[in-house]
């Protein structure tokens, strides 16, 4: 039986994209931005550690660990950019620039896991990763062009709040499952 932890995964992309979007309804205009620093920090972090750790030791089945590990990987180095810029008062727009890069594998990926069919629900993975993918892209013209407009920010917002509940019942179902599938595992003793 394999372990994975491919639930912290999810719920923890849902709380960055939550974040992010609550960055951008009150964060974006604040005078001081320290305060959004930490809750970056900590998403990026943790997805940062089990992306190279799913990338490095593919504790996931197949070609998940392509999809879920290099998406995570690239999801926490753009927060944690982020947060290194909040932090010390600098403007988000490289970070904005690796988003733009980092968001074109999860769009290729969703759309391949459709094609292919895979995953429990390969419709819902795909949306989720498209949604979340077309956020990081869309996120160097907003910064570069698009941050003063009302209605703009408005889109991203709703794209951003989109993509979290994708994922969430996604972390919904994958949480529910792998309680029933993990109830009677044990660690080998003795080993």
């Amino acid at each position: 039986m394999f372990i994975d932890f491919l639930t912290l995964v999810l719920i923890n992309l849902v709380a960055g994209l939550f974040i992010v979007a609550a960055y951008l309804f009150k964060g974006l205009d604040q005078e001081d931005q320290h305060a959004w620093a930490a809750p970056f920090f900590g998403v990026g972090l943790i997805s940062l550690l089990t992306g190279l750790q799913i990338s490095f030791t593919w504790p996931l089945p197949s070609a998940y660990n392509i999809a879920f590990g290099d998406t995570t990987t690239l999801f926490g180095a753009v927060l944690l950019i982020a947060a290194i810029a909040l932090w010390k008062g600098w403007s988000l727009t490289p970070a904005s620039i690796l988003g733009f890069f980092a968001g074109i594998p999860p769009i290729i990926f969703g759309i391949r896991i459709y094609n292919l069919q895979i995953t429990q629900s390969p419709l819902l993975a795909s949306i989720g990763f498209v949604l979340a993918g077309l956020a990081g892209v869309l996120s160097a013209p907003f910064m570069l062009w698009w941050q003063k407009s009302k209605v703009i920010r408005v889109i991203a917002i709703i794209l951003l709040l989109a993509a979290a509940g994708v994922w969430f019942v996604t972390y919904v179902g994958s949480a529910w499952n792998h309680m029933t599938s993990f109830a009677s595992w044990a660690p080998v003793l003795g080993q």
